[in-house]
């Protein structure tokens, strides 16, 4: 009966912290998670307090129960201890929270859930990686929204030689600056332009700048390039392929071209 009380207490909880989620939209929904976890985490502890002390077990007792745990964590349950421990770490440090873009070794996406022992990662293909917690604090992960949403994004293009270079800058810099999903009024370095190198057939530019939201990186990045190729094809700029010359050097003779080759001896 007490446990069954614990569970709709969890339940009820759980609808409590979503209407006030959704009844104050400013409130930090990072912190409103954190919160959630840890009520919950109070009540099934309070629950299991109440259910020992119905049962008539004395918390005296517990350090025998405790020893015989610590035996087993030590042959079996160290991982999940591991994975419990940085689940509290990432809840209470922050580093990481619901709606963030990470990277990890493995996968790439957003983070979609944080558990006690894992983290779900909602990857670019709505697939869902189960991460243990572990993982996420012993392992180097790129977090692209941790302070602010903003993030660079680089535009290699290749043009050929004898083209004009300033009218490429010029170029490049106009169509960057006309997104307005591109930052160019200050707040974040202005939009550059860069003369990076020779290669075989072409010279290279390099566009960067710094996009409102990272998320939008990739979609950034396919209309600069197609404003980029529509616009050097109106200027008749040139984007140059690979190109091979193939020098076949014939070292026949006269005879053995006219098919009187010399007798063998």
């Amino acid at each position: 009966m007490i446990l069954f009380i614990t569970w709709v207490a969890v339940q009820l909880s759980k609808i409590f912290w979503v209407r006030v989620e959704r009844a104050h939209d400013n409130f930090n929904h990072s912190h409103l998670y954190v919160i959630s976890r840890v009520s919950k985490v109070f009540i099934i502890l309070i629950g299991i307090a109440v259910a020992f002390e119905y049962l008539g077990i004395d918390f005296t007792n517990l350090t025998l129960i405790a020893s015989a745990l610590s035996v087993g964590i030590g042959f079996g349950l160290q991982d999940s201890v591991r994975n419990i421990m940085a689940g509290i770490v990432i809840l209470t440090e922050r580093s990481l929270r619901i709606g963030d873009w990470i990277s990890t070794e493995s996968s790439t996406g957003f983070i979609k859930q944080i558990n006690i022992r894992s983290t779900v990662i909602q990857t670019w293909d709505r697939t869902e990686v189960i991460v243990p917690n572990s993982d996420l604090v012993k392992t180097p992960v790129t977090n692209w929204t941790l302070s602010k949403s903003t993030g660079r994004i680089t535009l290699n293009v290749g043009v050929a030689y004898g083209s004009d270079i300033k009218l490429i800058e010029l170029t490049l810099l106009e169509i960057a600056t006309k997104d307005e999903r591109i930052i160019s009024d200050g707040s974040e370095p202005q939009p550059i332009v860069l003369f990076i190198g020779f290669a075989d057939s072409c010279i290279q530019f390099e566009l960067r700048c710094f996009v409102r939201n990272v998320r939008d990186r990739l979609v950034v990045l396919s209309d600069l390039y197609k404003a980029v190729y529509l616009k050097f094809s109106d200027l008749g700029i040139k984007i140059p392929f690979p190109q091979r010359d193939i020098h076949i050097h014939n070292n026949i003779s006269a005879e053995q071209a006219t098919g009187n080759s010399l007798p063998a001896p």
